[in-house]
């Protein structure tokens, strides 16, 4: 074999071994992970109830909730302006506001345990949401976010929060929302939560400490899970649920989780 051929042929053999680790090295650049997408908030069987409450549920006006509802520890007298029916096998009630079952404590077994467990799901889901680490933003607007729009993720506020226009959620059927509130949270009169891309209502976590205060015509988009009271004025939507550890107050409102 002529010196020129050798001479190449020892350069590809070199260049074939020494590209390999550089391939490899390359391959690993590629394949390298991706921050995990922010997991969802499990409700357990509180996401049976699109209002589920520890100290009674008020209505008045013409108020239209589809899905369940239901009180405990306290008794059935604490759902007014609802005009109840109970079923005949005194586990459940009915109502004309209402398109599914109404549950309270004072109902018969085993209406009782099954609202315990979902009372107690309802908690350790505000318990999770809460404390959620590594947020993607904190203290946006100064509690102001009217006019946002907000990709997926985990948002953190010291302070309340005010709606005072419209913001949007924009991310795919499968995104997750989740915002954490140490103060009250107030959606404005007539302004609307609007969500894009596919986004699903069932994937948005509200945990506030304070009220949640939804003002007249207003429409709100998610899960809310309330530490103190959730107050829906009069004409307000909620596409979610309202899941309070204390009371919900309603004037005719429409109430789904769709």
């Amino acid at each position: 074999m002529k010196s020129s051929s050798k001479t190449k042929l020892l350069a590809f053999v070199i260049s074939f071994f020494v590209g390999i680790p550089l391939l490899a090295f390359a391959a690993t650049k590629l394949v390298s992970p991706v921050a995990a997408p922010l997991a969802s908030v499990n409700l357990g069987t509180a996401g049976n109830f699109v209002i589920l409450t520890k100290s009674g549920v008020t209505t008045t006006g013409v108020t239209a909730i589809f899905g369940n509802m239901g009180v405990s520890p306290i008794a059935a007298t604490a759902m007014t302006g609802f005009g109840l029916v109970l079923d005949k096998s005194g586990q459940f009630s009915a109502s004309p506001k209402v398109v599914g079952k109404i549950y309270a404590a004072s109902y018969k077994a085993p209406t009782p345990t099954v609202l315990t467990k979902a009372i107690l799901d309802m908690q350790t889901a505000y318990t999770d949401a809460a404390g959620r680490k590594n947020p993607t933003k904190t203290e946006l607007g100064v509690g102001n976010i009217g006019g946002m729009t907000f990709a997926p993720g985990l948002y953190k506020w010291s302070t309340p929060v005010t709606i005072t226009k419209d913001i949007t959620l924009s991310g795919d059927k499968n995104a997750v929302w989740i915002f954490q509130i140490a103060g009250t949270l107030d959606l404005g009169a007539g302004k609307n939560i609007i969500l894009s891309g596919g986004a699903q209502a069932k994937n948005i976590f509200w945990q506030v400490s304070g009220k949640t205060s939804l003002e007249v015509y207003s429409m709100f988009q998610g899960n809310i899970l309330d530490q103190t009271a959730i107050v829906l004025k009069t004409g307000a939507v909620l596409n979610g649920r309202a899941l309070a550890q204390t009371a919900v107050t309603m004037d005719a409102n429409t109430v789904e989780n769709r």
